[in-house]
């Protein structure tokens, strides 16, 4: 397996033990609280040493390590927090032994107003401490905005080393290698920037490459009604603005309707909308009753969806855990012993941690 890094983007217009600070069981599993007090944490990886890096929104990095959080990692680049941006999504090298390299996104400042970007640098850790060096920003929006809304931003590998990014509707977007180049076998349709992968996405806030159906899932919030799950291909558009099974927030029609010629259409939809997070396909030994079902949370109504598969992916029933429990749930992570990890996104947020009730 090969892991090149190179990055991609899916754009509108245009991816050790563990101490339990507290613990219940609820629903056949145990819930533990790893740590508390983050502020409106927003993402989560998982390092090789079997602790876990944090990000918090308002320009926070984290490092999680037997119960114990660290001081803010030093380092990070300049962050515009506010509204819904921040310092959002973080994802380990898949080669992160060897490299020491994390890759992060977050709403850059610019003359403009702010864009979706993406930095990658190396973990230096000193003690309990940590830094970045050699940060190196990889991708950035070419039109920043002054808008406070819909930054995306999921970072996905795949398994052949591309770093997948997802944006929001803010405007058009850029995607290139770490080195600054672009994956020869991008799609090239008519009209396309080099860099995209596929468009029509409103505002991709979860995605995870589905080893089911070997491809990219990206979950999107739509407009009121219309959050969608799509596997996402390359060249291919999804439909916002044309197409959505939401409305707009005034009543109004979106689009055509819900079906035109060139736009695909989702796997599966909300009506109510549940404002979807990030999501997970679960691979693991601890709940082998959720094989390839795929996770995500809801921030709108404060619970953890599981959505049942079958073996070719296609969605079935869905499964509301957590219901109004810990609240708005902002991420979601398989742990390499196969427990579940949440972050929730409130102002005293937390790591939660699903494992199977003894």
């Amino acid at each position: 397996m090969r892991h090149s890094s190179r990055l991609t983007l899916l754009a509108f217009a245009l991816a050790a033990g563990i101490l339990p600070a507290s613990a219940q069981s609820t629903g056949g599993f145990d819930t533990e609280v790893l740590a508390d007090g983050l502020n409106h944490p927003w993402g989560l990886d998982f390092l090789p040493d079997g602790g876990a890096i944090v990000t918090e929104r308002p320009g926070r990095m984290r490092l999680l390590t037997a119960g114990q959080l660290s001081e803010p990692v030093a380092g990070l680049p300049k962050v515009a927090a506010r509204g819904q941006g921040g310092l959002l999504d973080v994802a380990v090298s898949p080669n992160f032994a060897g490299d020491s390299l994390i890759f992060f996104s977050f709403s850059e400042p610019g003359a403009d107003g702010a864009g979706t970007a993406v930095a990658r640098a190396r973990l230096v850790r000193d003690g309990a401490n940590a830094r970045l060096e050699d940060v190196r920003t990889i991708f950035s929006m070419n039109r920043k905005t002054r808008t406070r809304q819909h930054f995306g931003s999921r970072l996905v590998f795949a398994p052949d080393g591309t770093l997948f990014v997802t944006t929001g509707d803010r405007g058009d977007a850029e995607r290139a290698h770490p080195d600054g180049t672009i994956p020869e076998d991008n799609p090239k349709p008519d009209g396309w920037l080099p860099e995209l992968w596929s468009k029509g996405h409103r505002n991709v806030q979860g995605a995870v490459y589905d080893p089911v159906t070997d491809g990219l899932i990206a979950i999107e919030h739509g407009a009121m009604g219309g959050d969608e799950i799509n596997r996402a291909e390359a060249g291919r558009n999804y439909g916002w603005p044309v197409i959505s099974y939401g409305r707009h927030y005034s009543g109004g029609k979106i689009g055509v309707g819900t079906a035109a010629d060139g736009y695909e259409q989702p796997l599966h939809y909300w009506d109510p909308s549940i404002a979807p997070s990030g999501a997970a396909v679960y691979q693991g030994e601890m709940f082998p009753e959720w094989e390839g079902d795929l996770l995500t949370g809801s921030l709108k109504f404060d619970y953890l969806a599981r959505l049942q598969r079958d073996g070719s992916g296609a969605i079935g029933a869905e499964e509301k855990l957590l219901a109004g429990e810990h609240g708005r749930i902002r991420d979601v992570r398989v742990a390499p012993d196969g427990s579940v990890w949440l972050l929730t996104d409130e102002r005293d947020g937390a790591v939660i941690r699903l494992s199977r009730e003894d």
